[in-house]
């Protein structure tokens, strides 16, 4: 089941993922980033212990295609598996096991992967990698979304739709970006609604938040003076 595309941006090094299924909350299967190192997705008949495994070899400075490699020699039942991933150097590899259920297949270029299995045809992968391809001036979360809605429109998932994914990690242990469908008729535009209240609700505040080169994040001033300039008549203790 599935398609998805794995991408990072060379210009912010951040990494993203995303993945839409006719089956339920794929979000919690599928996709996996780690900020520095890389990203991979996990699908077809989904074993998610690659995903980390994956993670974790890149991390070790293994290639893509090597880590790809070492995680399906641990995997008996590899031929019903799809794995793809990309680096923080750009490089990608992709595995469509011999038993995946047709559609399936992958494309891999520097920088992104595209992969999927039970899908319409070859015409949503490719559309996929075109549009993502073609898209550069988009910010990630962006693009990696446009992508995926023109392979929805090529044909999709040929079971139907149901759940969907985004997630987007640049500097932090956590993503800036993670949002499911878990269950909907329309996943993908379920996301780009998603994505358009982060925009307006959440991006512009994170840098108030924890993080590596602030570790207590903003103090209470500056987090009052915020709420004070959304109208929110809210105050800390003291």
């Amino acid at each position: 089941m599935t398609w998805s595309i794995v991408a990072h941006d060379a210009a912010t090094g951040a990494f993203g993922v995303a993945v839409t299924t006719c089956a339920f909350a794929v979000g919690a299967r599928c996709p996996f980033v780690r900020a520095g190192v890389g990203a991979v997705a996990t699908q077809a008949s989904v074993n998610t212990m690659l995903g980390p495994m994956v993670l974790d070899l890149l991390e070790q400075g293994r290639a893509p295609a090597e880590a790809i490699s070492e995680a399906m020699r641990a995997d008996h039942n590899s031929a019903i598996r799809q794995v793809h991933a990309v680096d923080r150097h750009g490089r990608a590899a992709a595995w469509t096991g011999g038993m995946c259920v047709t559609w399936c297949g992958h494309e891999t270029h520097d920088g992104f992967s595209v992969a999927g299995n039970m899908l319409t045809d070859a015409a949503v992968v490719a559309s996929t990698a075109a549009t993502y391809g073609a898209q550069a001036s988009l910010p990630l979360a962006e693009r990696l979304l446009a992508a995926l809605e023109r392979g929805q429109d090529a044909g999709g998932d040929k079971r139907g739709r149901q759940s969907a994914a985004l997630i987007v990690a640049s500097t932090e242990s956590f993503p800036d970006i993670d949002l499911r469908a878990d269950d909907h008729a329309t996943p993908l535009d379920e996301i780009r609604r998603l994505l358009a209240i982060y925009q307006r609700d959440l991006a512009p505040t994170q840098h108030l938040f924890p993080r590596k080169a602030n570790f207590s994040g903003a103090d209470p001033d500056t987090i009052e003076a915020m709420w004070k300039q959304r109208g929110l008549p809210l105050r800390f203790t003291r």
